[in-house]
C-alpha cells in the first residue's frame, strides 16, 4: 500500500499522536497530502501586527482554527475583528489581553457571527467599564469562561457584574481580580445567577468582605475552585497586622465538599482556616496554593496535607518556617504530588531535594529558587544513591550557594530532565553544564541567564536542545560557534545583554541552526540593527527577532 492509498483519516490520527503546531512542520513539507492534513490539525493562531496582510490566506489554510491569540497585536482592532468575523471560523477561544482599549464595535460584529464562543480573555486591558461587561454578555451569551482580571483602569462596578451574571447562565469560570470597585454584591450575584459556576477568582478585590465570601459560598457550595486573598493591613506603626479570620468564613469552607483547587496567595490565614479547608476538600483537593501566606504554622499545613493526600500541585513559596525536617514529615502525605514550589523557603538545603525526589514517586516538577541549595549535611550522602525518572523540570534559579558538585548529584538522580533553569546560579561552571548535558540527554530547555557563563567545551551532539537562554552571560563568538555546531536543533536562542558577541558568532548560529524561530539580540551592542536584515533573509524559519535596540521584528 502506497502513502496515497492510506486513508487520510488514519494519517490524521497518526499526526495527532505525534504532536501539534511546530511539531508537525517537518511533516508538512513531505508532500502536498501531508501539508493538507497538518493544516487541518492547526487549531490555534497567534496574531502579530505583520500577520495582518496574510490573514485571509491563513484563515483559508487553517479551516479548523479554534483559538485566536491577539495579546501581541497593537494596531487597529476593529478591522481585525471584522476580518475574523468574515472568516467563517467557528472559534472556541478569543484572547484580547494587553489591549489598550476594547474594540466594542468589533466585538458586536464578531458576536453576530460567532455567538457560540465559549472562552473570552480580556486580562490587563487599558480600561474596563460596565458597558464593556454588558457588551460581552450580550454578544457572547454562551460564554463558559471569562477573564476580565487586572485592568489598568477599572471602572467596572457591581452594576456591570450584576448585568453580566444575569445574562450568562452557562458561565463556569470567571476571573474578576483587580477590579477594586466591586463589592459583596458582585460575588453574590455571580453565585446566585450563574448556576453552572465552578471556578471564581477575585484577588485584590478588597471591598469584598469575609462575610460576603462566606455568604457566596453558602449560595454556591458546589464550587470546585476558589482564588482570593485576605488583605494584610498596616494598622499601627511599622509592619503588617494580621486581619482576624471571620468565624463565618471558616465555617463556610467546611461546606465546599467538591473543592479541588484553592489559591490563597499573599493572604493572612490561620491554622483554623486550614483545618476547615481540609474538612471541606478532603480527598478531592488537587491544588493548594499558599504562596507568601502569613499567620499559619507548620501544624496547619501538615494537617491539611494529611487529610488531602490527593494534592498534585503544592505551592508553599516564602514559607520561611519550613525546614528539611518539616519537608521530610510532609513528604509522607505527598504520594500524589506532581509539582511543588518551595522558592523563597530560605532554610531548605540539599536534603529537601533528596527527600522529595525519593519519597514523591509521581513528582514531575520541582521549584526551589532562592533557597539554601548547595548546603549539604553529612547524612545527605546516604540519600543520593537512587534514581527518579519522573522528574522532568527543575527550577533552581538564584541559589547563590549551588555548586557543581550539588548540581551533578541532582541531575544524576533525575536523568530524564527536559527543563533545567539555573538563572543567576553563579557558582555553576561551564564544565558542569557540559557534564549535565551528557547525563541528561533529553534536555530541551536550558536557562543559564545571568550565571556568568563564558565557555562551552561541548564535543558531542546535543540534538534535543530546543530553547537556550544565555542572557546576561559572558559568552563570546567562540562559544556561539560551538553551540551552533553542537546544538543545531535550537528553536529559541536568547543572548540578551551578551556584550561580547559579534555578527560573526550570531551569523554562525543563524547559518547552522536551520530550525531557529526566535532570536533575542537586545543590548548586544557589537551587533548592529542593520545586521538583522541579513539574518531575516538568511534564515526563513525565524519568526521573531528582538534587535539590539529592543525593536521586535516578527517575520
Amino acid at each position: 500500500m502506497s502513502v496515497k492509498d492510506f486513508p487520510e483519516e488514519c494519517w490524521e490520527l497518526v499526526f495527532r499522536f505525534l504532536g501539534h503546531g511546530h511539531d508537525l512542520e517537518s511533516l508538512s513539507m513531505v508532500c502536498k497530502q501531508f501539508l493538507s492534513i497538518t493544516n487541518r490539525l492547526q487549531f490555534s493562531l497567534t496574531i502579530y501586527d505583520p500577520t495582518i496582510p496574510l490573514l485571509p490566506r491563513l484563515f483559508l489554510r487553517f479551516p479548523r482554527l479554534k483559538i485566536l491569540d491577539l495579546t501581541h497585536f497593537n494596531s487597529h482592532h476593529e478591522g481585525l475583528l471584522h476580518q475574523i468575523s468574515q472568516s467563517g471560523l467557528d472559534l472556541d477561544l478569543l484572547n484580547l489581553s494587553n489591549q489598550r482599549t476594547l474594540p466594542v464595535d468589533g466585538l458586536r460584529e464578531l458576536g453576530s457571527k460567532m455567538a457560540n464562543l465559549r472562552v473570552l480573555i480580556c486580562s490587563n486591558v487599558g480600561s474596563l467599564r460596565d458597558s464593556h461587561l454588558v457588551v460581552m454578555a450580550y454578544c457572547f451569551p454562551f460564554l463558559e469562561e471569562l477573564d476580565i482580571s487586572f485592568p489598568l483602569d477599572s471602572q467596572a462596578s457591581d452594576f456591570g457584574v450584576q448585568r453580566l451574571s444575569s445574562m450568562l447562565e452557562n458561565l463556569r469560570k470567571i476571573n474578576i481580580s483587580g477590579n477594586y470597585l466591586i463589592t459583596d454584591k458582585s460575588l453574590f450575584s455571580l453565585c446566585q445567577n450563574c448556576l453552572s459556576l465552578e471556578e471564581i477568582s477575585f484577588f485584590t478585590c478588597f471591598k469584598i468582605t469575609q462575610i460576603g465570601i462566606a455568604s457566596a459560598i453558602r449560595i454556591r457550595p458546589s464550587l470546585n475552585s476558589i482564588s482570593f486573598n485576605i488583605e494584610k493591613k498596616r494598622i499601627h506603626g511599622p509592619g503588617l497586622t494580621p486581619t482576624p479570620i471571620d468565624i463565618d468564613l471558616i465555617d463556610s469552607f467546611r461546606s465546599l465538599k467538591r473543592l479541588t483547587a484553592i489559591d490563597l496567595s499573599n493572604s493572612v490565614i490561620s491554622d483554623e482556616f486550614l483545618f476547615a479547608v481540609a474538612e471541606g476538600g478532603g480527598l478531592l483537593l488537587k491544588k493548594l496554593i499558599l504562596q507568601d501566606c502569613c499567620n499559619c504554622t507548620f501544624s496547619g499545613i501538615s494537617y491539611v496535607l494529611s487529610k488531602c493526600q490527593s494534592v498534585q500541585c503544592l505551592d508553599l513559596r516564602k514559607a520561611d518556617f519550613l525546614t528539611d525536617q518539616c519537608i521530610s514529615k510532609l513528604s509522607m502525605f505527598l504520594l500524589s504530588l506532581t509539582s511543588i514550589n518551595l522558592s523563597g523557603c530560605c532554610q531548605l538545603t540539599n536534603s529537601t531535594f533528596f527527600i522529595l525526589a525519593r519519597n514523591c514517586p509521581l513528582l514531575n516538577e520541582i521549584k526551589m529558587e532562592r533557597t539554601y541549595l548547595g548546603v549539604e549535611e553529612e547524612e545527605d550522602k546516604m540519600l543520593d544513591s537512587f534514581v527518579n525518572l519522573e522528574v522532568k523540570k527543575l527550577y533552581l534559579g538564584d541559589n547563590v550557594l549551588l555548586s557543581d558538585a550539588s548540581l551533578i548529584k541532582f541531575v544524576s538522580i533525575c536523568p530524564s530532565l527536559k527543563l533545567l533553569d539555573l538563572t543567576g546560579c553563579e557558582g555553576v561552571s561551564g564544565e558542569c553544564i557540559v557534564e549535565v548535558l551528557k547525563r541528561c540527554c533529553d534536555i530541551r530547555h536550558l536557562n543559564l541567564a545571568y550565571t556568568g557563563m563564558k565557555v562551552f567545551e561541548i564535543d558531542f551532539e546535543v540534538s534535543q536542545l530546543e530553547v537556550l537562554n544565555l542572557s546576561g552571560s559572558r559568552i563570546e563568538d567562540e562559544a556561539l560557534s560551538i553551540i551552533s555546531r553542537r546544538c543545531s536543533g535550537l528553536l529559541v536562542l536568547d543572548i540578551q545583554s551578551c556584550w561580547h558577541v559579534t555578527p560573526k558568532g550570531v551569523g554562525e548560529v543563524v547559518e547552522n541552526c536551520r530550525a531557529l524561530k526566535e532570536l533575542n539580540l537586545k543590548n548586544c551592542w557589537l551587533v548592529s540593527d542593520d545586521f538583522v536584515a541579513w539574518v531575516e533573509f538568511s534564515r526563513p524559519s525565524l519568526r521573531t527577532i528582538i534587535t539590539p535596540s529592543d525593536v521586535g521584528a516578527y517575520c
